[in-house]
């Protein structure tokens, strides 16, 4: 079994955080997933923040395929998500660029991925 290691926050810069929060079940190594893009999924056409933040926006996207990461649902981020909902990988982005995240290939191909819905 795949081992988990713990990600240090300390000095990171609060927008870098959404690429650094884990999505893997710590216990089992089951990888969330959205089963499908939330009501605000960046990856929707009109979403607002790509009109007010595209180039972040972009360079979000271009560093987690660099570094064959993914885009973590900022739906599902500690603080902003509600209670009980646990950080889980953007359908948006799983969709478009899945086959480049290392977390997604290995989920997939041990059979721990796990879909799980959008919060409300």
């Amino acid at each position: 079994m795949m081992t988990l290691m713990p990600i240090e926050t300390d000095d990171l810069f609060e927008d870098d955080m959404a690429g650094c929060v884990p999505v893997a079940d710590a216990a089992t190594g089951e990888v969330r997933l959205l089963s499908e893009r939330c009501s605000t999924c960046i990856f929707r056409p009109g979403n607002p923040f790509r009109s007010t933040m595209p180039a972040r926006i972009r360079e979000m996207i271009a560093d987690a395929v660099a570094d064959e990461g993914h885009v973590t649902c900022h739906a599902t981020l500690p603080g902003s998500a509600p209670a009980g909902v646990e950080p889980a990988i953007c359908r948006g982005f799983a969709d478009t660029y899945g086959d480049r995240s290392l977390a997604l290939r290995f989920g997939d191909a041990l059979g721990l991925v796990r879909e799980i819905p959008p919060p409300s």
